[in-house]
């Protein structure tokens, strides 16, 4: 497993409001070994900052592609960012 990190800022779009897409990220995150935080955004958007090996990120946004089951997800954005987090959190709405 590669020692290279990366830190990527992901936009869901779709039905990912009101069906515990946060706390399934949260849990996906501990699963893959990243750090960093989620949040619903006032636009009906998740938004997550993911950071971790390589690996570990592609895994949380392959995941983010599909969400818990009772999501729908329309659109992901997935763009470059910076920042290094101890923990996995959620934060609240912006």
């Amino acid at each position: 497993m590669s020692k290279a990190r990366r830190t990527r800022r992901l936009v869901v779009r779709g039905r990912v409001q009101g069906v515990g897409f946060r706390y399934a990220t949260v849990r996906a995150a501990q699963r893959f070994g990243v750090t960093g935080w989620v949040r619903n955004r006032s636009d009906g958007s998740v938004e997550a900052v993911v950071h971790g090996t390589v690996e570990s990120v592609e895994a949380i946004v392959a995941w983010a592609r599909r969400g818990p089951d009772a999501a729908i997800v329309e659109n992901l954005e997935v763009m470059e960012a910076e920042g290094e987090f101890s923990t996995f959190e959620t934060r609240p709405t912006e």
